[in-house]
């Protein structure tokens, strides 16, 4: 059994891929002269945790502890979002929580999403590229034209070039519930926007042949104090990992394989709002903490 943590970590040199080792992050592959796309490269391989867990690694090591700490975007080694050329897809409605709150949401046209939910079909949508998605201690936007923002905590499947799921990341789908509401149609402008998704810290590949069980944890921090919380375990999932995995790859081709989000069990109470300056922080245990500012405007 191989299980990998890896994580894409900004270098004075460029953006490289190191393994999490202990307290250390050991690189084992630089971008440069790769176009970008070494995971990509990666995931068109068979078991790519194993792939990693056999390869040598590089002379070059650095502090785990200094690199999870550091800003996003400044000039000492940070954390990037562990992604290249991937796509990041969603599924939503695969908990009860999540369909009482959409059906809370949406006046006139709750049998959606209370269909959705029990439907052979699952609700499956474009997230976003690359170039829109955040990383560790990097920012998560809200809209400017939106009044009513929440964040989706959830456990972000990898799914390789040939449809198999490769490991696991944390997640923040980043919603405009007011917009979403007002109609379905809106879907895109409620969800697809820059940095309205978050991935990290580091991506936990395996090749393990049963589906984990992860405890997800919330806390959104505001003005220094916890402002709403909660805990959930995928367990209640009304969907598997597999399940929404296989719905992604009917009719379609990811050859640089993808990311996609399963949904969110958690879900702020109506009138909570996200606002600018608010610290979104999620915790999963064997894969660690996504922590985030959220930012507006700009």
């Amino acid at each position: 059994m191989a299980n990998v943590w890896l994580a894409r970590v900004a270098l004075p040199s460029g953006p490289a891929w190191g393994a999490l080792v202990d307290d250390r992050i050991e690189m084992v592959a630089s971008d440069a002269g790769t176009n970008g796309g070494f995971f990509a490269s990666l995931l068109q391989l068979p078991r790519p945790a194993r792939v990693l867990a056999e390869r040598r690694r590089g002379a070059q090591s650095l502090k785990a502890a200094d690199v999870l700490s550091s800003p996003f975007g400044g000039l000492a080694p940070h954390l990037l979002p562990p992604l290249d050329l991937q796509e990041v897809w969603a599924a939503g409605v695969t908990y009860e929580r999540s369909r009482a709150a959409r059906m809370e949401e949406t006046k006139g046209a709750e049998d959606f999403y209370d269909k959705v939910y029990t439907a052979e079909r699952p609700e499956l949508f474009f997230k976003g590229s690359a170039s829109r998605v955040s990383g560790h201690n990097g920012p998560i936007r809200i809209r400017r034209d939106a009044a009513w923002n929440v964040p989706e905590p959830e456990i972000a499947l990898l799914v390789s070039a040939h449809g198999e799921i490769a490991g696991y990341t944390v997640g923040n789908d980043v919603s405009s519930r007011d917009i979403e509401g007002q109609n379905p149609l809106y879907l895109p402008q409620a969800k697809i926007y820059r940095e309205s998704c978050a991935l990290g810290p580091v991506v936990w590949l395996t090749d393990e042949e049963t589906a984990p069980v992860f405890d997800i944890a919330i806390a959104i921090q505001r003005r220094g104090s916890t402002t709403w919380e909660g805990k959930i375990s995928t367990s209640s999932m009304r969907r598997s990992f597999a399940d929404l995995a296989d719905w992604l790859g009917r009719d379609n081709v990811f050859p640089s394989g993808a990311y996609l989000l399963t949904g969110t069990g958690l879900v702020p109470e109506p009138g909570f709002s996200l606002a600018a300056g608010d610290r979104v922080v999620i915790t999963v245990p064997r894969i660690g903490t996504l922590s985030n500012v959220v930012v507006q405007g700009g």
